[in-house]
């Protein structure tokens, strides 16, 4: 095999500012490599990433790609043409257009009578390769497939190839939106592709994605790469060590909630089948089951229910008191992308920041500050606008938003999307500290661990409740066997 590695980068560093994102990073990619890049949020993995596609060119340092000095002459055009893709943690898809016409843009050559038909088999095709009865059509609107749709076809999209060579991919949080079972497919994808001789860059905050994928794993930490070790040289602990955090234990022990305490939100059961959501105050409720099979859309009943902002969303549901609502894909539902970070955190809080009728700009700064140290935001200050946040501590905004205003039932659409190892369980660890307190959780995820940390899991099929799990039942198996159950009584 060529020995001449894909990518070596010395010397690299970037800053915004007073920001300085890379430090003076290297780093050499092989042939035929799966690296695997870990690091908490703002650690700088993904600036490192958007110079290695050519999307942000360096302050200083070097960049050799297949053997070849670019230093200085590297953009995204020439990375293209190199071979090299990548799929952002920000999925980068126009979503006005069709899915065979976005992968039409990153395929030139895909012209003259017939280009759609040949961009929507070439999509198609590496979409079955990669995730078996995905179920999208190449005439999509892309702005009406779901978020973990959408991961896929970008997935695809960077695998997918005409006239142009591929050497490299990246992926950058790949998984954070996919189902368990769709995130095997790619994984086991991934590996395939390696084996045949390509290279992979993963970057995953789900540290088990790495240590079962990656040949060699590498460590970044404020800018800087710390460590390095082949697979079977460092374990889980030892890498959430090496990230800056330290090791914790899944979930702690619950009490039983007591069954006699106030209803806080009741959804009756789809007409014909199915069961009865019902959350309790205090208590953590977990969503699961297959992406796209109702959960997202159960919690926006709820919302709008709790809101008015739906006339006739009422009928049959009761919701008692305050909610608010964590979006996973914070881009299109969570952030307000013009604003600072500050009123991003508060915007939820006005009611409570109120001084003679007119909005504190004291009050407002003491909660935005609060909630930067508890949820441990990495920004310099609160002032700088929400997109100079890294896409991790992005959704800790949303996090400091919704835990710290008047709520009583906070709603979690698969919320931790990019967020470090670290950052997550001391999320974990605040609302199991909330709900000691009274407050209500309603929490899609597609990871099994977080299902862990709630008092029972109603697992969804085609928009229904199929099973109703308590802590002493949840097991992943359980999971699936309600999952696709449907299909083995049709089967049989």
């Amino acid at each position: 095999m060529n020995s001449v590695p894909i990518v070596d980068f010395a010397g690299v560093a970037k800053s915004f500012g007073a920001v300085r994102a890379l430090g003076g990073v290297d780093l050499a990619v092989a042939p035929g490599e799966c690296l695997g890049l870990a690091g908490h949020n703002g650690a700088g993995k993904s600036t490192l990433m958007n110079v290695l596609a050519g999307t942000l060119a360096p302050d200083e340092g070097r960049l050799t790609v297949l053997g070849e000095d670019r230093t200085g002459r590297y953009a995204i055009g020439p990375a293209q043409a190199l071979g090299i893709r990548c799929v952002f943690q920000e999925l980068s898809l126009c979503p006005n257009l069709t899915v065979a016409e976005n992968a039409r843009i990153t395929h030139p050559g895909l012209t003259g009578p017939g280009w759609r038909r040949r961009a929507g088999e070439l999509i198609i095709g590496t979409l079955d390769r990669i995730f078996p009865g995905h179920g999208i059509a190449p005439e999509a609107e892309v702005a009406d497939l779901s978020i973990g749709r959408r991961q896929m076809v970008e997935i695809a999209r960077a695998f997918s190839v005409t006239d142009a060579p591929l050497h490299l991919v990246i992926l950058d949080e790949p998984t954070s939106s996919l189902d368990a079972v769709a995130a095997g497919q790619l994984l086991d994808y991934v590996r395939r592709r390696v084996a045949e001789g390509l290279s992979v860059i993963l970057i995953t905050h789900i540290l088990g994605e790495i240590l079962s994928t990656a040949g060699r794993i590498v460590v970044m930490r404020d800018g800087r790469v710390v460590g390095a070790w082949k697979t079977g040289q460092i374990d889980k602990p030892g890498l959430v060590a090496a990230m800056g955090h330290a090791a914790s234990a899944a979930a702690e022990a619950r009490a039983e909630v007591d069954r006699s305490a106030p209803v806080r939100v009741r959804v009756p059961a789809a007409p014909g089948a199915g069961l009865e959501l019902v959350a309790r105050e205090g208590e953590i409720i977990g969503l699961a089951g297959l992406a796209g099979h109702g959960q997202s859309r159960l919690l926006q009943r709820v919302y709008d229910a709790a809101t008015g902002s739906r006339f006739g969303l009422r009928r049959g549901m009761e919701v008692r008191g305050r909610v608010a609502f964590v979006a996973g894909d914070r881009q299109t539902e969570g952030v307000f992308p013009l604003w600072s970070i500050e009123r991003n955190i508060t915007i939820r809080s006005l009611a409570a920041l109120r001084r003679f009728g007119l909005i504190s700009p004291a009050a407002e700064a003491a909660l935005g500050r609060e909630w930067k140290e508890r949820i441990g935001i990495r920004a310099p200050d609160l002032s700088g606008g929400i997109l100079t946040l890294s896409g991790g501590n992005q959704q800790k905004a949303l996090f400091a938003r919704a835990l710290g205003c008047d709520a009583d039932t906070v709603l979690m659409d698969d919320p931790m999307r990019g967020v470090d190892v670290g950052t997550k369980h001391e999320v974990y660890g605040l609302v199991r500290a909330q709900a000691r307190q009274g407050r209500s959780f309603l929490w899609y995820t597609t990871e099994m661990e977080e299902l862990e940390h709630c008092d029972h899991v109603y697992v969804f099929r085609n928009n229904r409740i199929v099973a109703d799990l308590s802590r002493s039942q949840l097991t992943e198996s359980a999971v699936l066997q309600a999952s696709f159950a449907e299909e083995e009584r049709r089967a049989s």
